[in-house]
């Protein structure tokens, strides 16, 4: 299946084998200190800059069926944030992973988008709308 909108991912997850379990890391878009006038200029336009992972969540798919309610909970916590980056886990046995089994991979998913190594993930915008990011 071709992932082209936050509903096909929700649409994937349920249709797994087995159970699934979402990853979600939320940046901020920042100015690096030591910016220059051509990296101001980029990230005034929207283009540029540095993604800081300011909170991570796990959700089973029909916990965060539609975007809005993901984003009505993000906003619960008056974190403010620009880009989401999801993955999944499978389940076994017909049993989702549990949030405790998702502490390691959220932790090795913050490190890698602080890493910039952000490839594997699905990357949404505060919109909801699937973007490509280029490190």
């Amino acid at each position: 299946m071709v992932i082209e909108s936050y509903s096909d991912l929700i649409q994937a997850a349920q249709q797994q084998d087995e159970p699934q379990r979402l990853l979600f890391v939320l940046a901020k878009a920042e100015l690096p200190d030591d910016a220059t006038e051509s990296q101001k200029s980029r990230y005034a336009e929207q283009q540029g800059g540095a993604l800081d992972p300011v909170l991570c969540v796990d959700k089973l798919p029909h916990e965060v069926a539609d975007f809005s309610t993901l984003l009505a909970e993000s906003e619960q916590t008056g974190v403010d944030w620009d880009i989401a980056f999801i993955a999944s886990m499978s389940g076994r046995a017909g049993q989702a992973p549990s949030s405790d089994e998702a502490d390691q991979p959220l932790t090795l998913m913050v490190n890698k988008v602080k890493a910039g190594s952000i490839a594997d993930f699905v990357t949404v915008n505060k919109q909801g709308e699937l973007i490509q990011l280029f490190a």
